[in-house]
């Protein structure tokens, strides 16, 4: 892929006394790229509190990726890796360390779930492995008819911000791809996207779920 790679770091520490944070952050500039680089950070609540519960600086709040491959490319990368159907992708923190991937789950032809590894940073496959799920049936069937895949929908929610996952959601009776975006200053948002006209729209079902917990 022909990209000049821009790396935005950004390392936040907090004083426990004072109560402060400091955060310093580097950046490089190509002079003249148009590819705008994504740094998303990552964490199992959305960093909402960065503490865990012994009071103790939780490590996912530390994690910030510098993603210069969008959605979109990693579904390219995966699907010549692997044939099928993308249902979902996601830059997702590895189980282990502070790298962070893209997952991209795929439905081959003979209705075989693969899971491909996507590097971030140069779109190359790190690896895959075959997945057990059970919604197989559903999943066809949600597609039956549908003409805007997972890269297509990836790449019509990239107008909202920088995607970090789409997913298809197959349950109920408005079926679509949904999509997830954060912007600069970490605003996240979630979006749904017609399988049929490819029109994004923002989804008033999450937003009225966090409403609900927010009086809960």
């Amino acid at each position: 892929m022909k990209r000049n790679i821009v790396i935005a770091a950004v390392t936040a520490a907090a004083l426990i006394g004072g109560g402060t944070a400091t955060a310093l952050a580097t950046t490089g500039d190509d002079g003249g790229s148009a590819r705008q680089a994504a740094t998303t950070q990552l964490s199992n609540d959305d960093v909402r509190d960065d503490r865990n519960d012994d009071g103790d600086r939780d490590d996912d709040a530390e994690k910030t990726v510098s993603a210069d491959v969008t959605a979109s490319e990693a579904i390219a990368s995966a699907l010549k890796h692997t044939s099928g159907t993308v249902v979902s992708a996601e830059l997702d923190d590895e189980d282990d360390g502070d790298k962070a991937v893209w997952k991209v789950d795929v439905l081959s032809g003979d209705n075989t779930w693969h899971s491909v590894s996507v590097d971030p940073a140069n779109g190359k496959v790190l690896g895959a492995h075959t997945d057990d799920e059970d919604d197989t049936a559903q999943v066809r069937a949600a597609l039956k008819g549908s003409s805007v895949t997972a890269e297509e929908a990836a790449k019509a929610a990239a107008g909202k911000g920088v995607v970090t996952s789409v997913d298809l959601d197959e349950d109920g009776k408005d079926k679509s791809w949904e999509a997830e975006t954060r912007k600069s200053g970490g605003a996240e948002q979630d979006w749904k996207i017609d399988l049929t006209s490819g029109k994004v729209t923002a989804d008033r079902s999450d937003a009225q779920d966090d409403d609900s917990d927010d009086q809960d």
